[in-house]
């Protein structure tokens, strides 16, 4: 039996255009004399369809798309991921599911038994879980399908039980699991691990098919898996691309002896994530063009050539608004940036506007000592005038915050906070400058001096972050403890962190929480993000 694996990338609701990739595909494959195709989870709606799954409209939309796609299905079966109505009259409304199809009929679905509910997921809000296990027949073979978490239980046991231990005992041939299993730098690795854990348990290969690409924030990196019966990568599929690839099942029984994979190292993988993320949510909003504001610092250097690769320099757009405290080196560095890389820009000099303003407030400010007020007051011009740019001429605001700055509140709601997408706000300042060497490790793009000069926002004179916050390497070493680790303070304090230091900084984390539900969607690429994926309350008391 031949079989094609199908990495796509889908668009959430797209009802049109996600079915005939898939009716594409599907005729691709015939012509290959391929008996079976298969789709990642939710591949007609797209995921995460989020609250669109409470409209019955929706999934209608879902179920009529099937029955297009189940046209093409005469010589050749597809396994395809949609939400399917619940016929019973208890439980949720839906299943979350995978339709086996042939001779243009639907012949079995499977529903998905285990639904993940922490971190990006919120499976139960939506789905009924499955009870009924069935094996799919098909040329003579016995196929165990499994949906995304199906088989996870084997690493992180979360639930009861495992699909796959009653499935086993009716003797499949192979494993199929279909999935929508979200990027971090790290995860290919657990994925690898947990694929590799179910063909050692049950002594069967495994295919795996996973989503491709990016749905705002939320980004699936493919990386679609077949696994040998000996346990072996036969074969990986490409990362952050769309990807098919065809076998013959007699080459899942082979004795592999060396595996069919190469992992990129962390900043590749950051770096090929984050231009996917912006690529795709420029493409998913029908959006071109970008604009941003450039200070020869390092967070928005690093934007600006992400942006460039991403969309283009012709489709970026830079703008240099120094202030009276702008220092002349900054300025240098953002200009060189910007010619080498060709990407337009402009100089605003706000000195004069931010007088202005000084002399307005001037009445209600007299006799007040001049501090933060004024500073956040020259983060706000830029945001307006940033604004005002992308209004008029149809730019999106790109947010440049990192996530060290968006832990402890290092930022100006309504200033640099602003932006219609975080593309660093998943990245420690310390990665942010680690991703930059990356990016420099075979010719200088962006300038040295941008690197390896002091941090500094440049709104007071001689201003250094240092002033306020720890260096980076011990604060972001607290943070990823704190948030990614979740060690609270005694533990901290334990590792060897000075207690003051971590007091500090675990209070502005938890106190700065009503900033980040202001903040722009973040490109995740790590396993705790700001945003969909950490749920805290903003009024909390919680101090340390």
């Amino acid at each position: 039996m031949r079989i094609a694996l199908a990495q796509l990338n889908f668009k959430i609701g797209a009802f049109k255009s996600n079915t005939q990739k898939i009716i594409s595909a599907i005729n691709s494959a015939k012509e290959q004399k391929t008996e079976l195709i298969i789709f990642p989870e939710l591949a007609i709606s797209g995921y995460p369809p989020q609250d669109f799954l409470e409209f019955d409209s929706f999934i209608s939309q879902c179920l009529k798309s099937l029955t297009k796609i189940s046209e093409h299905c005469d010589s050749i079966a597809a396994i395809v991921g949609t939400p399917y109505f619940n016929p019973n009259t208890g439980g949720k409304k839906l299943y979350n599911s995978a339709c086996f199809i042939y001779e243009k009929e639907i012949k079995q679905v499977i529903h998905k038994t285990l639904l993940p509910e922490y971190d990006i997921f919120d499976e139960c809000r939506y789905f009924e879980p499955n009870f009924s296990f069935q094996l799919i027949d098909y040329k003579g073979f016995k196929i165990a399908l499994t949906i995304c978490e199906d088989i996870w239980n084997i690493y992180t046991p979360y639930y009861a039980r495992s699909p796959m231990d009653v499935l086993i005992k009716q003797s499949p041939d192979v494993m199929i699991n279909i999935a929508a299993s979200p990027f971090s730098y790290a995860h290919d690795d657990q994925r690898e691990l947990v694929l590799k854990r179910n063909v050692d348990r049950y002594k069967i290969p495994l295919i795996y098919v996973n989503h491709i690409g990016a749905q705002t924030e939320i980004l699936y990196d493919g990386s679609s898996k077949v696994i040998s019966k000996n346990g072996k990568i036969f074969n990986q599929l490409s990362s952050f691309k769309e990807d098919v690839f065809t076998l013959d099942f007699a080459d899942l029984l082979i004795d592999h002896q060396k595996e069919n994979i190469r992992q990129p190292e962390k900043n590749q993988l950051i770096h090929d994530a984050l231009i996917m993320g912006i690529k795709d949510y420029f493409d998913k909003l029908n959006f071109t063009k970008a604009i941003m504001g450039l200070s020869g610092g390092i967070d928005s250097a690093l934007t600006l050539v992400l942006l460039q690769r991403a969309l283009g320099a012709e489709n970026v757009k830079a703008f240099l608004l120094p202030s009276m405290y702008s220092s002349e080196h900054s300025v240098k560095d953002a200009v060189d940036l910007a010619e080498k890389i060709s990407v337009p820009y402009d100089t605003i000099d706000i000195k004069s506007i931010y007088e202005s303003f000084d002399s307005s407030l001037h009445p209600y400010f007299e006799g007040e000592d001049t501090g933060i007020t004024e500073e956040n007051l020259q983060s706000r011009i830029r945001a307006v005038l940033l604004m005002a740019m992308s209004n008029k001429f149809g730019y999106i605001l790109i947010n440049t915050s990192n996530k060290s700055e968006l832990a402890v509140g290092y930022g100006t709601l309504y200033g640099d906070m602003c932006g219609g997408l975080s593309v660093l706000g998943d990245l420690y300042k310390t990665e942010v400058y680690e991703l930059a060497k990356f990016i420099n490790n075979k010719k200088e793009i962006i300038p040295w001096n941008t690197i390896n000069k002091a941090p500094s926002a440049e709104l007071k004179p001689n201003q250094k972050d240092s002033d306020s916050l720890p260096d980076y390497e011990i604060l972001d070493k607290i943070l990823i403890n704190y948030i990614e680790k979740r060690k609270g303070f005694e533990e901290l304090t334990t590792l060897g962190f000075d207690p003051v230091v971590v007091r500090k900084i675990l209070n502005l984390v938890n106190h700065n929480e009503y900033k980040r539900y202001q903040s722009p969607p973040v490109l995740r690429v790590s396993d705790k993000a700001f945003g969909i994926g950490r749920r805290m309350p903003i009024v909390a008391k919680y101090s340390i």
